[in-house]
């Protein structure tokens, strides 16, 4: 048997997969009912939506198996489907010798067949897939591969519309509930593995002053302008959003407070670049406070914004 090797972009991959909120949520007919089409459609043992998070391949929607939530990321198939773009079919599993002495192949539910159409997140990472088995085995025609794929573009609908309940409408960033999920998430796995992260709160320094003698259009021009900032500096990993206001954040996990500072100093770089070019009349600067998660006193995200907060109004009044 051959595990799936990790696509290159697996942290960003994560970071998309759990900034939907959706591993270990209840059935929801809008999936149920793509799995239940699939199904009948291709005439085959089950269909089902998969989401490979970290260590699992977790089951969102599933029509013709029960008793099953998850399985093993390692002897999955979706974690190979995943790996390229195209839809990712297995004929007949016991001559493909990736999958012959595969348990789900040897054993129940005896998997002979196996189509799978890669997943794709609102930034085209790849968080699972809509795939079918079968029990005997099959040919995939070029047409069924396309129906294949028409339905998968119906369940990455539904993925983008719970994306953008969690995205802030102006700044295209995520929005305070959706940081406060994810980052919670990153928290918990951050203190699981040991591993430093810090968290940064940004106050754009004289927002009220912008609207008061430029106008609330500019204003927001000055909020768009600051996150897309963000969006250059920061890794795809780091989460990063507007809280609300002029407020921003970020979650850096698997960062020393030396890297969150090195990393606040490329952003204020990138700042004065900005301001220098486009020369509008004010300057986008910011007060900031950055706080190093400690195991003993951090255990949510409110913790740590509480403490960032504060160390960014100390920084504001002293500067």
């Amino acid at each position: 048997m051959q595990a799936p090797h990790l696509p290159s972009d697996e942290a960003a991959r994560l970071t998309a997969l759990h900034a939907l909120n959706i591993l270990d949520t209840a059935h929801e007919e809008r999936f149920d009912r793509v799995t239940r089409m699939a199904k009948r459609m291709f005439g085959v043992s089950a269909a089902f939506i998969n989401l490979v998070d970290e260590k699992r391949v977790w089951i969102k929607s599933c029509e013709g198996l029960t008793g099953i939530t998850e399985a093993p990321r390692d002897i999955s198939f979706c974690g190979h489907a995943i790996l390229g773009d195209a839809s990712f079919i297995i004929n007949d599993a016991l001559t493909d010798q990736r999958f012959a002495d595969n348990p789900a192949v040897a054993h129940p539910p005896g998997v002979r067949f196996y189509a799978g159409h890669p997943l794709k997140a609102h930034n085209g990472k790849k968080i699972g897939t809509l795939c079918i088995i079968d029990t005997e085995p099959k040919v995939f025609a070029e047409e069924d591969i396309s129906a294949l794929q028409d339905l998968a573009a119906m369940v990455e609908m539904e993925l983008s519309a719970m994306h953008m309940a969690n995205m802030d409408e102006l700044t295209d960033i995520t929005n305070r509930r959706g940081f406060i999920m994810l980052a919670q998430h990153d928290l918990y796995r951050c203190i699981r593995y040991q591993l430093p992260a810090c968290l940064i709160f940004m106050d754009l320094k004289k927002f009220k002053q912008i609207n008061d003698t430029f106008g609330h259009a500019e204003g927001d021009k000055a909020l768009v302008n600051f996150a897309d900032q963000m969006k250059r500096i920061y890794r795809e990993s780091d989460i990063f959003a507007r809280l609300g206001g002029d407020e921003f954040v970020a979650m850096l996990s698997n960062s020393t407070q030396a890297h969150a500072q090195h990393l606040l100093e490329r952003f204020s770089q990138s700042l004065t670049q900005f301001n220098q070019h486009q020369q509008r009349g004010y300057d986008l600067l910011f007060s900031y406070g950055i706080v190093s998660v400690d195991v003993n006193k951090h255990h949510s995200i409110e913790a740590l914004l509480h403490d960032a907060d504060t160390l960014m109004y100390q920084h504001k009044q002293a500067s």
